[in-house]
């Protein structure tokens, strides 16, 4: 059962990253440990960021906005209730960084109670 909303969890992050950003990472597995729901997301970047990445400004821009507005995206009430409804807990804090030399990004979903084994 787990690894079924493993794969529920990813596919959710899939869909709001779309919505939001306008597309999906490539790549996108999720592991629950403790409270935590782990998702480690590939190929997160569009055409137009990894062109930005040619300078030290486009760089710090696209790092920038990426978790900035990733966060912002998950502090969304109409977004946690989705997590929450899937998950049957609360989302009380969340961490978000993306590695753009190797386009690789991660979030860190922290629920309320265990969620590891459900």
């Amino acid at each position: 059962m787990a690894k079924n909303l493993e794969h529920q969890f990813s596919m959710l992050v899939r869909e709001i990253r779309k919505e939001y950003v306008g597309n999906g990472p490539k790549e996108i597995t999720t592991k629950f440990i403790g409270s935590w729901a782990i998702s480690e997301m590939k190929g997160n970047l569009t055409n137009i960021e990894k062109f930005m990445l040619h300078s030290e400004q486009g760089e710090r821009m696209v790092h920038q906005t990426r978790t900035t507005f990733v966060k912002e995206i998950y502090r969304k009430q109409e977004v946690l209730l989705r997590f929450e409804n899937l998950m049957k807990a609360k989302v009380i804090r969340l961490f978000s960084d993306i590695n753009l030399d190797e386009d690789i990004a991660m979030t860190v979903f922290v629920f309320d109670q265990p969620i590891e084994g459900k």
